[in-house]
């Protein structure tokens, strides 16, 4: 969600479709033909084929004639915002002390669009079947750490989420309808913190907080993850939330 307006004539359509192409890859759509690159895109294969090839010239996509992909020279992409941000070097030994003290995987995120966007996690045991590290996108209406940011957004930029995100069911406990996750978005704006309990994955349970800037405003969320077979969501609150509580404060202290 943009928070900066610029005319038309300062836009860069040509970027615009450039950054399309490459957001057309992900998880479930690794390798795609041109075809389908211009059907995610939205594009004629024609402006699909000038970007999908300047972009293999630049070294970020490869092909085989057939099949586009990404290649790892994407990652410097992010890794210019992760080395600008010192917050995740600074919060690396609060997350560290935090796993140790409630022996549960930690993470940090930021919003991005309608999805959560990894950029620091310090894990112990794996207790999802997703892969996390930094870069993973997950939806944010039904994480812990999506709620908690979501919750910090003003009026128009929550109701222009709302527009645009899509509340599909990844479990049966997964919460779909919009007035109910307008009102854990606003408990979690009034409490402080967010818990999620089995609507991302079954059996993964979640608790997360704000990390607030010098001004109040929230730069990201820490969460802490924990299996359903090892702690119910009242222990969690419980045994987790002060630890988070503390650490997000030290993260805070730190920045400034």
């Amino acid at each position: 969600m943009s928070t900066t307006a610029i005319n038309a004539r300062d836009f860069s359509t040509s970027l615009a479709r450039g950054l399309r192409v490459i957001t057309a890859f992900d998880r479930d759509n690794d390798e795609m033909t041109l075809s389908e690159v211009a059907r995610r895109a939205d594009m004629t294969r024609a402006a699909a084929r000038r970007y999908l090839l300047t972009l293999c010239e630049l070294g970020y996509v490869t092909g085989d004639g057939k099949y586009f992909r990404l290649t790892p020279r994407v990652l410097e992409l992010g890794f210019a915002f992760l080395t600008s941000m010192h917050i995740w070097e600074r919060a690396q030994p609060f997350m560290e002390r935090l796993t140790e003290q409630v022996n549960e995987s930690c993470s940090i995120s930021v919003l991005e669009g309608s999805d959560i966007v990894y950029v620091a996690r310090v894990p112990t045991k794996r207790i999802m079947s997703v892969a996390l590290g930094i870069g993973t996108r997950l939806p944010a209406f039904c994480t812990s750490m999506g709620r908690v940011l979501l919750s910090d957004l003003r009026p128009s930029e929550l109701e222009q989420f709302f527009s645009e995100a899509s509340f599909k069911p990844l479990t049966p406990h997964t919460i779909t309808d919009p007035a109910l996750l307008r009102e854990r978005i606003s408990e979690a704006r009034r409490d402080g913190y967010a818990m999620v309990d089995q609507e991302l994955e079954i059996g993964l349970r979640s608790i997360a907080v704000p990390i607030r800037n010098q001004a109040g405003r929230v730069l990201a969320a820490m969460n802490v993850s924990g299996h359903a077979s090892r702690i119910s969501a009242e222990e969690m609150q419980q045994r987790y939330l002060s630890p988070l509580l503390y650490a997000a404060e030290g993260i805070r202290m730190a920045l400034a």
